[in-house]
């Protein structure tokens, strides 16, 4: 693995299990062995290093979960499956994404204010429910295709933090029977 690459990778998996902020770069070289001197020449700053992992957890997160829709066909198929994607992930059947801690997104816009990781993590977001709505297809609503993405969009955000902060790791199985409803 490249340098880059483990920075990245070790910093996402301290960040998500600790949190940004509480992890310091010392912690993230301790656990690599790389120079500082050379995290610093790759990245420039902690702040970049935190954007980095940012867009490699969005990659991560998105090729998997289009790769989990995309085997269940299109249109509800694929919706639903969005549901199994998340049951499988709480209950940590999903190596890619690590055991489950809740949403790094959410996490990580929660210890910013104003700041690039505030755009990224909003990017996420957008960009997820706009996989959803172009998954929409052949979906019987009353809803327009936009509030429908969005819907399910809150069911999804809404089945990660029940799971994350509650402790129900059922969540994503609820919030799947309110999709099928919702879906028509």
């Amino acid at each position: 693995m490249s340098k880059p690459d483990l920075l990245i990778h070790t910093a996402f998996k301290l960040f998500y299990e600790h949190g940004i902020h509480a992890v310091g770069v010392n912690a993230i070289l301790a656990e690599t062995g790389v120079a500082k001197k050379t995290l610093y020449r790759l990245f420039g700053s902690k702040d970049a290093l935190v954007e980095a992992v940012l867009i490699y957890r969005d990659q991560v997160f998105m090729d998997w979960l289009t790769s989990r829709m995309m085997a269940a066909g299109e249109g509800k198929s694929a919706i639903l499956a969005l549901f199994d994607a998340l049951d499988d992930w709480f209950h940590d059947r999903v190596d890619v994404l690590l055991p489950f801690k809740g949403c790094f997104f959410v996490k990580a816009n929660g210890e910013f204010s104003n700041h690039t990781v505030n755009d990224l993590c909003q990017k996420h977001k957008q960009n997820i429910t706009s996989f959803i709505q172009a998954n929409l297809v052949g979906c019987s609503s009353a809803l327009v295709p936009s509030d429908l993405a969005q819907s399910v969009s809150v069911l999804k955000e809404g089945a990660i933090s029940q799971a994350y902060v509650a402790g129900d790791l059922e969540a994503a199985k609820r919030a799947k029977a309110m999709a099928v409803a919702l879906l028509g």
